[in-house]
């Protein structure tokens, strides 16, 4: 072992690491082969014409404050928590300093309100899976990078539930000693006396 070796290529390696991917459509696994997203083509003419339609949406559809008094002015700001869009005036009004509303974080304005999930804070993208070798929330990029290759993943939902089954175990444990354990202290106490007298 050893020989045939080349730069990135781990020495004694038996099989090359491989990368899979969930299919967008079915959710199988998708073998992606040794260099990961690096081996895919980009589908350029895809992207300009989705770039396209994003610069004839910001054209086009104008979102205007849902709170100003006519004239309307063009809202600048959206909020998730209030499922509303604001101009700049009207955030300020309806968010003043000192309340709980002025905890919310403005957003693009928008006309439909998606709750906000959990972001990764690498590639901005929703966590969808949970790698447990890590112990940490991972979206789909992380899945495909190589840094959680070898990892085991699953899926945010079903983590979700093996992680509150064990705190639901851990804590019906720890309710139903809490009573030996008070009867323990109370005997411990009346020793302390008895040996005090």
């Amino acid at each position: 072992t050893g020989f045939g070796t080349y730069p990135g290529r781990k020495r004694g390696a038996v099989h090359p690491q491989t990368v899979s991917f969930p299919c967008p459509a079915c959710q199988r696994d998708v073998d992606l082969g040794e260099r990961g997203l690096g081996s895919l083509f980009r589908n350029l003419t895809l992207e300009r014409v989705v770039e396209r339609y994003r610069q004839t949406i910001n054209i086009s559809a104008a979102i205007m404050c849902q709170f100003c008094k006519p004239p309307q002015l063009e809202a600048t700001k959206g909020c998730t928590e209030c499922k509303s869009s604001f101009c700049n005036e009207c955030f300020k009004l309806y968010h003043p300093w000192g309340t709980q509303k002025a905890q919310h974080e403005p957003t693009p304005p928008t006309l439909t309100f998606r709750p906000k999930g959990l972001m990764c804070p690498e590639h901005k993208e929703e966590v969808t899976h949970y790698c447990k070798t890590c112990q940490r929330l991972v979206c789909q990029l992380c899945r495909v990078r190589r840094t959680h290759t070898s990892h085991k993943i699953t899926p945010v939902l079903s983590a979700y539930q093996a992680l509150r089954e064990k705190l639901t175990k851990s804590l019906a444990y720890i309710l139903s000693s809490q009573d030996t354990v008070q009867t323990q202290i109370a005997e411990l106490e009346e020793t302390v006396k008895h040996t005090e007298v």
